[in-house]
């Protein structure tokens, strides 16, 4: 049996590993802008029932959010909602509502707020039991969680390891830095901090996600119409190891569709380097040198994930 030329796109869970280069922001409040977003080239939207809905609009929301779920074309799109915090009063009308007007048409809750593993515990208790009544397989809505607390980030760990519906993790730098104590916003970059205020945050978020086989999404940035800002941010998160990066507006896709996609000339060198490292395995070398350079398993390895996201990509 031939051994793959590259690992096949699964999690450790066993979840599928979906496109998140780009995940886009959109209000449940505008059937404008949930259409656009429906329409365009990201690979996730978020119809969005937190933040950008005033609380005197979060039951109009809802039901907007659920009809847009069941009537839009999305496409190849993953469709997900990012409910409001488990603490509020409006978690589990979010929660309830969606998942028996729209469950079969939702693939991710987006769940903000978290402060401990307990909090993931109990959307997946709750999401269990309304899978069931709807008729719905058990587990079928995966989970995605905003690490935007100080006690998130202390936890991450456990939080990322927390269930197999976890799917991936965000860095929330907005509330962060505001859970932080900062002295001025930082949806973004800072004047004031030299270099990446965000970089130990962002390592912390990579090292956690990937020792538990899920993917890292990089935050937002709040300044859309800087686009050289915004790109800066997405190549600093993605040579950590993210793979995507949420876009406030839509023309921030563009943008980070191109930064988590490898070029066709990592592809090649990819596959280049990896045939070379098996052919040497085959002739029992455990190293080989390629255009000067000494390539061995741990460096094959590197190789192998450039091809593994170029797959996820649909790349190869």
């Amino acid at each position: 049996m031939t051994t793959p030329l590259f690992p096949e796109p699964t999690t450790v869970n066993g979840r599928p590993l979906r496109r998140r280069r780009s995940e886009l922001s959109t209000p449940a409040t505008s059937h404008k802008m949930m259409a656009k977003a429906a329409a365009s080239d990201a690979d996730l939207v978020f119809l969005d029932l937190e933040d950008a809905v005033a609380p005197n609009a979060k039951d109009v929301a809802r039901t907007q959010a659920v009809e847009a779920l069941n009537t839009l074309d999305w496409s190849d799109k993953t469709r997900a909602v990012r409910i409001n915090g488990v603490t509020t009063p409006w978690f589990l009308d979010d929660v309830t509502d969606v998942v028996r007007g729209a469950g079969a048409n939702l693939d991710i809750f987006i769940i903000p707020k978290v402060k401990s593993a307990r909090d993931v515990w109990f959307v997946d208790t709750l999401l269990s039991k309304l899978e069931e009544q709807a008729g719905l397989p058990v587990g079928r809505i995966g989970l995605e969680v905003l690490i935007e607390e100080v006690e998130a980030l202390s936890d991450v760990d456990a939080i990322a390891g927390s269930t197999p519906r976890l799917e991936a993790i965000i860095l929330g730098v907005g509330d962060l830095a505001a859970s932080h104590g900062m002295r001025s916003a930082h949806i973004g970059t800072s004047a004031n901090y030299p270099g990446d205020i965000w970089h130990s945050a962002r390592a912390r978020l990579v090292v956690a996600a990937r020792s538990h086989g899920i993917d890292a999404i990089d935050g937002p940035f709040g300044e859309f119409r800087e686009t050289e800002g915004y790109r800066q941010q997405a190549v600093w998160a993605a040579e950590l190891g993210a793979v995507g990066k949420w876009a406030i507006h839509p023309n921030q896709v563009t943008v980070a569709n191109e930064v988590y996609s490898p070029t066709q000339a990592e592809i090649d060198r990819a596959q280049y380097i990896v045939t070379a490292m098996r052919t040497a395995e085959a002739e029992g070398e455990g190293a080989v040198a390629i255009d000067g350079i000494m390539v061995d398993a741990a460096t094959a390895r590197i190789f192998e994930t450039v091809l593994t996201r170029a797959s996820v990509n649909g790349q190869i």
